[in-house]
């Protein structure tokens, strides 16, 4: 009896759809990625000092922005199959995934693509650095593995540089898919998303006053209803500024497609005809009276 209370509770919990579509586990090693006709993923990795084996399943690309549902996600089984299919499924599992050839993706660890032609693909990032080159506790510095599957193009992450109030490096841009913004609906006074379209730009600074190599600087959200941002690296809250000789940005992709990522040099001395430039570019881009002009 406590054998098939066990068994039940495993099922139960299991086969239940994931609250965020992409996160599948933390610290992941020897990551392996296998396909199936069926529209099914299963991944095989080691956390927490255990083999795992995770079925995937019940999601592709991603949906416009909209308040009458919810953004599309995985339902994850994290017994193999147990839960769906009551037998150890992932032993008889098998592959019919073929060699990449999709576009390039950002932070990759495995992908494949499958015998209807879409994509599947497994990146690993650390998303939760703490803010302004802050060391990281132990929760804050692992490696996030994500899951995707998309067909088509992948999101746009649109990033340009100049400067805001003659001296602070600034970026503005965009985060689109489909021709059209990604942006949420709520979030906290904070920035962190409340729904499932809301999405944070991860910004990392590199060779600044916060130390050797790359460092987070900040996130914070795409704007309706275009997707644009703007961020530009003052001192905050007593910190320095976060001024590298490089910047790149990360954002989880909508949906269950990959998550997109943009590098670049920082833009150097001011340059006052390249600023009136940009300012004019900012402008008619975004349209956006949350990233005002500088």
């Amino acid at each position: 009896m406590r054998l098939f209370f066990a068994a039940a509770l495993i099922a139960a919990l299991a086969a239940a759809p994931a609250h965020s579509s992409q996160l599948v586990d933390r610290n992941a090693s020897n990551v392996k990625l296998a396909v199936n006709a069926r529209g099914e993923a299963l991944l095989t990795y080691d956390a927490d000092g255990a083999t795992k084996h995770v079925l995937a399943w019940g999601a592709v690309n991603a949906v416009a922005p909209t308040s009458a549902r919810q953004q599309v996600e995985f339902s994850l089984d994290y017994s193999g199959g147990y839960g769906k299919y009551h037998r150890d499924y992932w032993k008889t599992f098998g592959s019919d995934c073929g060699d990449y050839d999709g576009p390039p993706i950002a932070w990759l660890v495995v992908a494949c693509k499958a015998s209807d032609g879409s994509y599947w693909a497994l990146q690993a990032w650390q998303r939760s650095l703490p803010d302004y080159g802050v060391p990281a506790a132990p929760a804050q510095s692992v490696w996030e593995l994500h899951l995707s599957h998309w067909t088509g193009p992948l999101a746009v992450l649109t990033i340009k540089e100049d400067w805001s109030y003659r001296r602070f490096d600034h970026l503005y841009g965009s985060l689109t898919y489909g021709g059209g913004g990604v942006f949420g609906f709520r979030s906290t006074p904070t920035g962190s998303p409340l729904d499932t379209f809301g999405r944070n730009v991860y910004i990392d600074t590199f060779g600044s006053a916060y130390g050797a190599g790359w460092k987070r600087e900040n996130s914070f959200l795409t704007h309706r209803p275009n997707g644009s941002f703007c961020y530009g690296f003052y001192p905050h809250g007593g910190h320095p500024t976060g001024k590298g000789t490089k910047y790149r940005a990360t954002v989880i992709g909508p949906g269950v497609t990959p998550d997109v990522m943009w590098q670049g040099s920082s833009p150097g001395a001011y340059n006052r005809a390249a600023d009136l430039a940009a300012n004019a570019d900012q402008r008619a881009a975004l349209k956006d009276p949350a990233c005002k002009v500088n």
